[in-house]
Formats: structure tokens, sequence, C-alpha cells
């Protein structure tokens, strides 16, 4: 039984990328409907994070260092694009100032605040658990970033 379910199952690393104005990127591949995470499948023996870092230069031209992704959790959901199939997915966050690059089989990459994301055709992982991520991310930022505003300070680099 376990190894029916193993073939059902797809490791992924993924990016909760967001913006200091507190939007979401997502992507789209190509041929696809559904928006997602940028991010990708988990090589065997690879980590999780060397496999974000991977996936994120080859579909967006990001690249990152250990230090710019924090790790937030795993969870699943339905696969969007192959049926009968379960993602397994280790999430980051990662916060970004620019538009990443479509890349490879990334057709587009969008900056989406939540309600513009939540009226999207949208993965049932990003629809189901990222989006409230996201928000509670981002309200725990906001105060931050407030709080160094007004001692003059900002968390650019």
């Amino acid at each position: 039984m376990n190894e029916r379910r193993a073939a059902r199952t797809i490791r992924i690393a993924a990016a909760l990328i967001d913006d200091r104005a507190g939007r979401l990127l997502l992507v789209r591949k190509a041929g696809a409907r559904r928006f997602m995470l940028a991010g990708g499948k988990i090589e065997p023996g690879e980590a999780p994070l060397d496999a974000l870092l991977r996936e994120l230069d080859e579909e967006i031209g990001l690249t990152l260092s250990d230090e710019d992704a924090r790790y937030v959790g795993r969870f699943s959901a339905p696969a969007a694009n192959e049926p009968d199939h379960i993602v397994d997915a280790e999430i980051f966050h990662v916060r970004a100032s620019h538009l990443p690059q479509p890349r490879a089989e990334i057709e587009a990459a969008v900056w989406v605040d939540h309600v513009e994301a939540a009226a999207m055709p949208l993965a049932p992982l990003v629809r189901d658990h990222i989006l409230p991520l996201a928000r509670t991310l981002c309200a725990e930022y906001e105060p931050l970033v407030a709080s160094l505003s007004k001692r003059g300070r900002s968390l650019s680099r």
C-alpha cells in the first residue's frame, strides 16, 4: 500500500514569494490553467532547500542564497496538473522586490494581492493552504515595517 501511495505522491519544494506591498507571486506553466507557487520536484537525494533554489533559478531567474528562504512548513493537496496525484510540498517564505522573469516551462509570473488571487484559477495547494498562510505572514510583517520606518530604517539590503 505504501508503494502505491508513494507512486501517487509528488514531493516538491515551493516558495511563497511576496513583496513589501503584501502581494504574492504566482506562476502558471505553459498549457496549464491554474496558477501556483514557483518551485518544483525534489530530486532523489536532494534537500528541499537545494531543490527550491535550483527550481527558482531555472523557472523564474531568481537567484537566492540559503539565508533568503525561511522554512514555513509541509503541506499536502491534490496536484493541479496531474490527476490522481497528491503534492507533498515543503514551503519556504521568500521576500522579493522585482518581478522574476518566466523561464523554462513557466508561461506567466504575476504579482497579485489576496483579493485578486482568490478570484483566479488556483492550484489546490495555493487555494487551500497558501492564501491563508500568506495573509498571516503579511500581517506579521506589516508591524515590523511600520516600526522600522518610524526609526528611519528599512528592510532593504
